[in-house]
């Protein structure tokens, strides 16, 4: 029998406890609003019964608060403070965000912070406009109130050097298109080679930028109807676009090279937005007091250090392990009032306060293949704690839904009940209108369904980005290679001493040498073939170390060294590929650090 909330209830909204959506249009963009772009959802897509649900369980959550409220249970019986947010005044918005993005230096030249020049020059055009953006607003607040002299932002992004000339730029991106192999994309701060590769519409082509993507959607679609969102079992069976060099998910990198990626991320999930004429106001969250023990009401950081003191690597709080892996939530396949009741009652919303109306404006992008590629750069927004944490979550509703002919649960009842227990949460009692809650119910229902539905797409790093990170990490080694040199000659070195490392040339040669320094065999040469995969690799290592005791899928293959800090290995990636991508990397087996 299908689970739902007590029949009899009335549909329509009865409590009004989402946040109001801030979107703007952005300066010099094209809104999506009106007839050419508003997005619609079909009919058949969240029909009226199952969105009859979603009130119901609306109606359910505002009289568990009540009772809670009440100390009849809900919360432990325990009254919580409820979290408080305040909309950020003029200009603080564009100073938290280009703090963020680690960029305070643009507006504070007396903050200590690390120079921003290497991130800046591995910016697209999209993500250098986002960020100019911003700094030109807040330069236009700051002179309003009279403070600090700010740098020019025309000073921050400043042209190609002089000779450079144009006319060959020009030709050279004109060369690259017509050989359909380079499309050189001219941006106010480099010359960001884009590798243009033919794609379906289901195909995700993660080396283009997003908002590039976009931004070309935009000039070629300007006069277009949106397609409307599709039914439950017609949503795009959308796949990544496989790449030689292998997939990088969520835990493969280092944490060095993960801050890197979170700052890009940010630019350029902001440009995505910009590229739709969104303008994302981020509420500020308020630090309120919350519990320090317990189950219910107490921060998912605090549950997590926790259960790590007794288990170290735990990456889920133990209560939701149990919770939706008990036996009978998954044999009964119930959505366990306790399941909910733990979502709702976490002090800090799961999808963060900060990236809250981020996340409510994916439906306002004009394509699911946007509004997929927003939801993946919010993921890796995400704290590390509430990645794990909504994954796991996604991961057991996919459960309940391969289960649905015997409990009646699809895509599209699951999504309709869990949305309000994700969105609505303590602190957020906006008032707004009728139309705006309705329109909101089935936002956050869309946005559910996409999270469940895609989640193996979402947990990926973008090519793209990593790319990006690569040319920081070697913009940066080549600023420290020529530090180095200059040390060198001021202390009279000699040019016939001997290097402190002798760089192996076995590459060259055809071979890689794998270390394994935490077993018995050591390292192993092998042999470069066109297709060699890091599976392979892995494959022969245990072939010859019978002494292994750890089990396959808990050991990885890392590339360290190089452009790249750490990077755990698909095991579909091709060797031979990675290699002519980073040259002086080495190879390592040890287990999986995530």
């Amino acid at each position: 029998r299908r689970l739902s909330p007590a029949p009899g209830l009335p549909p329509g909204p009865q409590v009004s406890t989402l946040p109001a959506l801030s979107l703007t249009p952005v300066p010099g963009t094209v809104p999506t609003s009106g007839p050419d772009h508003e997005p619609h959802v079909s009919a058949d897509s969240l029909d009226e019964l199952q969105m009859d649900d979603y009130w119901k369980e609306v109606e359910n959550i505002t009289r568990s608060g009540v009772a809670a409220g009440r100390g009849e249970g809900g919360g432990e019986g325990e009254v919580q403070e409820e979290e408080q947010h305040k909309i950020p005044e003029e200009g603080e918005q564009e100073e938290a965000w280009l703090t963020e993005a680690g960029l305070a230096r643009l507006f504070d030249d007396s903050l200590a912070e690390e120079d921003s020049t290497v991130f800046l020059s591995t910016l697209t055009r999209t993500q250098a406009a986002a960020v100019e953006r911003r700094v030109t607003s807040l330069q236009q607040t700051l002179r309003r109130r009279n403070r600090q002299h700010v740098p020019d932002v025309r000073d921050i992004f400043r042209p190609p050097k002089e000779d450079v000339d144009s006319n060959k730029l020009k030709e050279g991106s004109e060369t690259g298109q017509k050989d359909g192999t380079l499309a050189g994309m001219y941006c106010p701060i480099l010359y960001f080679p884009f590798v243009c590769i033919t794609e379906t519409e289901t195909e995700l082509n993660v080396e283009v930028a997003f908002s590039e993507q976009a931004l070309t959607y935009r000039d070629d679609h300007q006069k277009l109807t949106a397609s409307p969102n599709s039914p439950d079992d017609k949503l795009p069976n959308f796949k990544l676009l496989r790449d030689k060099t292998g997939q990088t998910r969520i835990g493969d990198l280092s944490p060095q090279d993960m801050k890197k990626v979170r700052r890009l991320v940010l630019v350029e999930m902001t440009a995505l937005f910009d590229t739709a004429g969104i303008d994302l106001k981020a509420h500020k969250a308020v630090k309120v007091k919350t519990k320090e023990s317990g189950l219910f009401g107490v921060p998912l950081a605090t549950l997590l250090d926790q259960d790590q003191r007794r288990a170290p690597g735990t990456k889920v709080c133990n209560i939701l392990t149990h919770l939706t892996y008990s036996y009978l939530t998954l044999i009964l396949l119930s959505f366990s009032y306790l399941l909910k009741l733990f979502i709702r009652e976490l002090p800090h919303p799961l999808l963060t306060v900060e990236y809250l109306n981020a996340f409510l404006a994916v439906n306002k992008l004009p394509t699911k293949k946007q509004q997929l590629q927003a939801l993946n750069l919010l993921v890796l927004l995400l704290p590390e704690a509430n990645q794990d944490t909504l994954k796991a979550l996604v991961e057991f509703f996919k459960r309940v839904i391969d289960h649905q002919e015997k409990n009646k649960m699809t895509l599209n009842n699951v999504s309709v009940v869990m949305a309000p227990n994700i969105f609505m949460f303590k602190g957020f009692r906006s008032k707004i209108t009728e139309q705006q809650e309705f329109s909101m119910a089935t936002s956050t229902a869309n946005i559910v369904r996409l999270l469940i539905r895609y989640q193996n797409l979402l947990w990926t790093i973008p090519k793209f980005i990593v790319t990006q990170v690569r040319q920081q990490n070697m913009e940066s080694l080549k600023k420290q290679n020529k530090d180095r040199a200059v040390r060198k000659l001021l202390k009279k070195i000699t040019t016939d001493k001997p290097s402190d490392k002798a760089v192996p040339e076995e590459g060259s040669q055809g071979f890689i040498r794998v270390q394994a320094p935490q077993f018995s065999k050591i390292s192993m040469a092998v042999q470069l073939t066109e297709e060699l995969q890091a599976a392979d690799v892995l494959t022969r290592f245990l072939s010859q170390d019978s002494s292994v005791t750890v089990k396959r899928e808990e050991l990885c293959l890392y590339e360290i060294g190089g452009n790249i800090k750490e990077r755990c290995l698909d095991g579909e990636t091709y060797m031979k590929a990675l290699l002519q991508l980073n040259p002086t990397a080495e190879w390592v087996i040890k287990p999986v650090q995530r």
